[in-house]
Formats: structure tokens, C-alpha cells, sequence
């Protein structure tokens, strides 16, 4: 990635949601800031409930032109038309790419580690996520560490994605050797997500 890209917002659902009121939130945060991809990240393993959520998330995503990816559901993801699919590792890259296509959004989260992440660009992933880059639960809680997205904006074409306790001064730190910022907790529990994800846009120019 050169240093003069600014990183896109990759932009992450809570875990649960209020479908009578959520949808709505959804749609003031992507009309009011351009964003790259949604990505549903709910808990819970009711796939009734799951496939109630995205359908809705998904038509006020592609209604925007926003492509849509849902945590580790392969079957949900091809049942209900989205776009693709984050993997919370990098083992199962290779089959969730053989699964959905060659045509389908395929990512994986590979923690801190450069040898998981380039396991899973081999093994057919469109992009890898790393992290936590703050103080976060994410992973094994350890940060990454910053140096890494620099060796992989060097080293790495497929585009990295930073994750985890994100802050608009870590985004600007790091701002210039990634290719999206992944925010999600970091608005939702704001008043105002819209104008709390702006602060994270300004801070993607470094």
C-alpha cells in the first residue's frame, strides 16, 4: 500500500443488536461516511435469528453499494446473497474458498502472527486481519505489534486490516502502512456512531 493511500473503513457490527432500531443507526453511519464493507459480527448460533439480521443489514448495506461479509457462516453467507466471509482463524481459508468461489470476499483474522497471515493469503484469502492494536481481548489479548503492518505494506500485496481497541490516535500511527481500519465497539457505544466514525476518517489521513 503507498503511503499516500488513505486506509477505508471496514466497519464491524456489535455482536447483538435491536433489530427495531439498529437498522436504522446502520444506515445514518454509511450515509453520513463512505465505507468499504460491513461486516456482520453477531453472537449466538440461532441461524433463524441470524438470518433475519442479515437479510436486513444486507439490503441497507447494498443499498449503498457496500459489500457485506458475515463471521464464519459459509452457508449463511451463500443462502442470503452476501458478499462473502470473515474466518475467526486461518485454517479453513482454503475450504471457504473452494466453498463460495473464486468470485466471493474470503478473510481471515491471523491474530499477531506474519506466518498465519501469509498461510492464508496462500491459502486463497482476499485479505487478513491483525491484531488487537490497543488493549483488547481480541485474539490472545497480546497488541500487535505496529512494525508488522509496515513489514506487510512492504513485504505483502493482499491488503492487511488493523483491528481491535482502535483509537483515532493508534489509526494515525498506523495510517499509512494499512489498507483498512476495522471499527466497530469504538462507535456503537457512542451517542452519535456517525460522528464518532468521522473522528476515525480524519485520523486515516496519518
Amino acid at each position: 500500500m503507498a503511503d499516500t493511500e488513505q486506509p477505508q473503513i471496514y466497519l464491524v457490527t456489535p455482536p447483538t443488536i435491536n433489530l427495531s432500531e439498529f437498522p436504522n443507526k446502520l444506515a445514518a453511519v454509511l450515509d453520513a461516511v463512505d465505507v468499504a464493507c460491513l461486516r456482520l459480527a453477531f453472537a449466538g448460533g440461532d441461524e433463524d435469528a441470524l438470518s433475519r439480521a442479515a437479510d436486513i443489514l444486507r439490503d441497507v448495506a447494498h443499498q449503498r453499494d457496500v459489500a457485506v461479509v458475515i463471521d464464519q457462516h459459509l452457508v449463511l453467507a451463500q443462502r442470503l446473497g452476501l458478499d462473502g466471509v470473515h474466518l475467526l482463524d486461518t485454517r479453513s481459508v482454503r475450504t471457504a474458498r473452494n466453498d463460495l468461489g473464486k468470485d466471493a470476499i474470503v478473510g481471515a483474522f491471523a491474530g499477531t502472527s506474519r506466518h498465519d497471515g501469509i498461510a492464508a493469503c496462500e491459502a486463497g484469502a482476499d485479505y487478513v486481519s491483525l491484531g488487537p492494536v490497543g488493549q483488547s481481548s481480541l485474539g490472545n489479548g497480546a497488541p500487535v505489534d505496529p512494525d508488522v503492518f509496515a513489514w506487510w505494506s512492504e513485504m505483502i500485496e493482499i491488503p492487511v486490516v488493523a483491528e481491535g481497541a482502535l483509537t483515532p490516535e493508534l489509526v494515525k500511527n498506523i495510517a499509512s502502512v494499512v489498507d483498512f481500519v476495522a471499527i466497530g465497539d469504538e462507535i456503537w457505544s457512542t451517542e452519535d456512531p456517525a460522528t464518532a466514525l468521522a473522528t476515525f476518517v480524519s485520523a486515516t489521513a496519518g
